[in-house]
């Protein structure tokens, strides 16, 4: 006597349950994609008005520096931050690595 497997179809709960399955993982990922692109559009967007925002901060700043004399804070926040971040980095650059155990 042969052995034979024996292979059902699935009923119609099986079917509508794997049908349920596959789309609502097909829409949760529509769901992420839209969220993602909402937020990308958004950002992109308000990039090039945080940049003129901050260049006509910039020249408010040195408009009211040569009216008042008094030196533009800025630029000098921004020349000790550069300063720092260029000393860190040539010191994670120059420094050898170290092999921790």
């Amino acid at each position: 006597m042969h052995s034979y497997l024996i292979t059902a179809k699935p009923g119609w709960i099986a079917r509508a349950c794997t049908w349920l399955r596959t789309w609502t993982v097909r829409l949760l990922a529509l769901l992420v994609m839209v969220l993602l692109g909402a937020a990308v559009f958004t950002i992109r967007c308000a990039r090039p008005v945080i940049n003129y925002l901050a260049t006509a901060a910039v020249h408010i700043e040195a408009w009211a520096s040569a009216r008042s004399g008094l030196p533009p804070v800025g630029a000098a926040v921004g020349a000790g931050l550069t300063a720092e971040f260029v000393r860190e980095f040539r010191n994670g650059w120059d420094t050898p690595a170290t092999e921790t155990t």
